[in-house]
Formats: structure tokens, C-alpha cells, sequence
């Protein structure tokens, strides 16, 4: 009975814990509250739209090679 008693309240002060098994971090009971520790990935290149413009505008400056003229 001892035995029982301490084993459940062993069980109830492990309960709400945030606690690492195999890799996994498990959740407190505050886990819906905390705040957000993932940032999801961005760009590498910041300034992906103004090189993908740029690059635009250097395709548009190419002329045309001239037919050769014939005498």
C-alpha cells in the first residue's frame, strides 16, 4: 500500500514537466503559452528580387546580332 501511495505521487510530481527521452523534448504544461523558438528558414540571398530585376533589365539591354550586309 506504501508502495502504491508513493508511486502515485511520484507519478503526480513528474507530471507537467518538460523532460528529453530519445531525442524528444516533451511539453510542459505550458506548452500552448510559450513563445514561439522556430523561425522558419528565409532566403540565403536577401536581395533575391532585385538581382532577379536586374538580371531582367541586363537581358532586355542585349541588341540583336546585325544581319552582315552584302556588297
Amino acid at each position: 500500500m506504501l508502495a502504491g501511495g508513493l508511486l502515485l505521487l511520484a507519478c503526480g510530481m513528474s507530471t507537467g514537466c518538460q523532460i528529453d527521452v530519445a531525442g524528444q523534448t516533451l511539453p510542459s504544461p505550458y506548452h500552448l503559452t510559450d513563445d514561439v523558438q522556430y523561425y522558419a528558414p528565409g532566403p540565403e540571398f536577401k536581395l533575391a528580387n532585385e538581382a532577379a530585376a536586374l538580371a531582367e533589365q541586363r537581358a532586355q539591354e542585349i541588341s540583336e546580332p546585325q544581319a552582315a550586309q552584302r556588297p
